[in-house]
């Protein structure tokens, strides 16, 4: 449905400045909670087009939905978006989909049992040398210039799947983001090999209370602890790193 949409015509409009939105967004998420919990009736939901239920808090199993990562690109006719969908249990997703149509891309992982795209098992980078590392990125901080910018989809479940797939080393992002974003697309990269945490190193855990995460770091296994090191003093300075309850 959504790829049906995509390069017609559309109503957008701004929910805060900034952060675009438009029907697509929301007929998407109509269509996926009616499917979805005619699957898993028993799940909670949290979604980026739905007003969150704290109700979800007391569910086993939670599905977190984005119905389009990467809204500006969709706008723009680029295809740098996906469909993402994960099913949470106990804090951790079970099963992760990312559908990327207008790349003829779809993403699958189940726990424990790997990560494909196309139907074909991927894997994350061996690198071994933070030095070098490919970033999706449109242009480096001075103090990343020993990186390298690759290709930057605005989705970034998107850009956590080209880690899943070797295609990049690293990607971080330095404030609060939501799980709807990263959940399928962290499962699919920790399926490949991939490791990924917050921005601060720490395991990631979802349907929590605010529905959030201080940043996501998605990298090549043997770079993580480096990219953490690098990271350390930003993430130190960022506004916001804490949260009252931390």
């Amino acid at each position: 449905m959504v790829h049906g949409r995509w390069r017609g015509e559309v109503r957008q409009w701004e929910k805060v400045p900034g952060h675009p939105v438009c029907d697509v967004d929301l007929e998407a998420d109509a269509l996926l909670k009616l499917r979805l919990m005619a699957l898993d009736p028993e799940a909670g939901w949290l979604s980026e087009e739905t007003v969150d239920d704290a109700e979800r808090l007391t569910r086993v199993r939670v599905w977190v939905v984005d119905p389009i990562d990467g809204t500006r690109d969709f706008l723009r006719g680029r295809p740098g978006w996906a469909v993402s969908i994960a099913l949470v249990e106990g804090g951790r997703p079970l099963l992760g989909v990312l559908d990327a149509p207008a790349r003829g891309e779809h993403w699958r992982a189940l726990i424990g049992r790997g990560a494909t795209r196309n139907g074909d098992p991927i894997q994350a980078s061996p690198r071994e040398d933070l030095i070098g590392a490919r970033v999706p990125a449109d242009l480096l901080p001075r103090l990343d210039r020993d990186l390298v910018p690759v290709h930057k989809p605005n989705s970034i479940a998107l850009r956590i799947g080209m880690v899943a797939a070797g295609e990049a080393d690293l990607v971080a992002t330095l404030r609060w983001g939501n799980e709807w974003d990263i959940a399928a697309a962290a499962l699919i990269a920790q399926e490949a090999g991939a490791i990924v945490t917050d921005a601060r190193g720490h395991p990631l855990r979802y349907n929590s209370t605010h529905g959030d995460a201080f940043g996501v770091l998605a990298t090549a296994p043997a770079i993580h602890q480096a990219a953490v090191a690098r990271l350390a003093a930003r993430v130190a300075e960022a506004p916001g790193r804490q949260r009252a309850e931390d």
